[in-house]
């Protein structure tokens, strides 16, 4: 019986580690069991709070004798309810915040733990002269082990990649409670498959990261920030190609409709469009220099003016201070919590070819609309690496539960069909979790799925590590 299973593990825990490692006060234990939207529930009887990598192992090891499964949870910011326990109550949370230290900061690499959160590998690397190359949204509350298990993106993929090509090594515990010490950043290592880019992605279902070696990049001598208006995206997807062909100095190119725009305008007190005019979609651009690069801003700017003599560009406006600057960020980084502000939505990260990225935007919300009438779709994403946030939003004055119960799938399933149609991906940077589960078997290709469920059979036969997330197994009873 799972209940006294649980009881059984949270005794010999407090056995072996003492009360500091586990808790069952159910106060402590309920701000964790809510995803970040509000969207998923569950239910757990302990949270344990191991305090290194081998901690972590002893509780792996009390997990597999008991038979009972583990979901790990770093700073709860999954936007597909990944970290999220069961509404069963069959699984136990597995906290990796107090793995929170910097092991070392050296010459273009960091060791970081599970638990550090994004925004102070930022300050450290900062402190040394360097910088990691990945931000987003939730950088103040986000940490590592959830960034590396989602391969995470954010608004720097278009010159430095996603969490899978910041990652130089892993250290992780493995179903059986074994640990991979594979922090080394080798650049050269044969032997046979790359568990590191396995665990890369795995959403916490092959191991649990309790550690990383990540890559750091120069600090930013300076940054140029500039704000533009233009009649569609195909002409920024035409302006970014111009741009890239100039200078590989652009760091993030963010595309928004007015519209999403408008939300976040109405959202953050005292903010204001940066552009005086009315423009049906907005770019955001950063062009950055290193030390003893020169200075991004007269770059910037001519690459603008170029861009309005070739018809591409309507107005444009370049941060005239730091302050500006983070101002012109501030909008961007708001687009998610002002659209939840309005009422229910349906959120959709996804992909597509980036020559297609600037049709499927516009094409697709039109289809949505046409097809779900009184709701509202936008696209707003990176412009460059063909990630598109594709949201619709309910009409005005629908319930919430019934629309998310009865609408929203429905919106789901339609906007999923293009997506494949398109030759894209159902996500593109938030990971599965358990909301698309259930549309990845269905879309997913068969010999995809055929592999996935045979990597997690054969490192978790018991099914313990995260059960219902990205790929499901049943569930298999432990040896007596």
């Amino acid at each position: 019986m799972t209940t006294d299973a649980i009881a059984a593990m949270v005794a010999d825990a407090r056995a072996a580690f003492g009360d500091r490692i586990v808790t069952t006060d159910a106060d402590r234990i309920a701000p964790w069991l809510t995803d970040w939207r509000g969207r998923y529930h569950g239910i757990s009887a302990a949270l344990f709070e191991p305090a290194d990598a081998a901690e972590v192992a002893g509780v792996v090891a009390l997990a597999g004798r008991h038979g009972v499964a583990l979901v790990p949870q770093g700073g709860n910011t999954s936007m597909v309810g990944g970290a999220t326990p069961p509404a069963d109550g069959s699984a136990v949370l597995l906290s990796l915040r107090r793995l929170n230290r910097i092991r070392q900061v050296s010459d273009g690499q960091a060791v970081a733990e599970a638990g550090v959160i994004l925004q102070h590998l930022h300050e450290a690397a900062a402190a040394a002269g360097q910088r990691f190359p990945l931000t987003l949204g939730a950088r103040g509350s986000a940490t590592i082990g959830g960034l590396v298990s989602t391969n995470a993106g954010g608004t720097q993929v278009l010159r430095w990649g996603n969490m899978r090509r910041l990652v130089l090594g892993i250290e992780a515990v493995l179903p059986d409670g074994t640990v991979h010490g594979g922090l080394a950043a080798l650049p050269k290592d044969n032997r046979g498959y790359d568990l590191t880019q396995l665990l890369v992605g795995a959403e916490g279902t092959l191991g649990i990261v309790t550690a990383a070696t990540l890559r750091l990049v120069p600090a930013i001598a300076e940054r140029a920030v500039a704000w533009a208006g233009i009649a569609d995206p195909q002409a920024g997807l035409d302006l970014l190609r111009r741009m890239q062909a100039a200078t590989d100095r652009i760091e993030s190119f963010e595309i928004i409709p007015a519209d999403t725009l408008a939300l976040a305008v109405a959202h953050l007190p005292g903010a204001r469009a940066p552009l005086s005019g009315q423009y049906p979609w907005q770019l955001l651009i950063e062009a950055v220099a290193a030390p003893g690069e020169l200075p991004p801003a007269p770059l910037l700017e001519e690459l603008l003016a170029d861009g309005v003599e070739a018809g591409l560009v309507a107005d444009a406006v370049l941060a005239s201070s730091e302050a500006q600057a983070e101002a012109f960020w501030t909008l961007r980084d708001s687009l998610s919590a002002a659209e939840k502000s309005t009422g229910p939505a349906v959120q959709h990260d996804i992909s597509v070819p980036v020559d297609t990225m600037p049709r499927f935007m516009v094409e697709a919300a039109a289809a949505a609309e046409a097809r779900f009438p009184r709701t509202h779709a936008t696209a707003f994403g990176h412009l460059g690496d063909g990630n598109v946030h594709f949201h619709v939003r309910a009409p005005v004055g629908a319930d919430p539960a019934r629309w998310y119960a009865e609408d929203a799938p429905v919106i789901t399933r339609f906007v999923h069909d293009a997506v494949t149609a398109a030759g894209g991906s159902i996500s593109a940077e938030h990971g599965i979790g358990q909301m698309k589960r259930g549309e990845l078997e269905r879309l997913g290709p068969p010999a995809r799925l055929a592999a996935l469920r045979g990597i997690k059979s054969g490192l978790d036969p018991l099914n313990l590590f995260n059960p219902g997330k990205l790929v499901s197994l049943a569930p298999r009873s432990a040896n007596p």
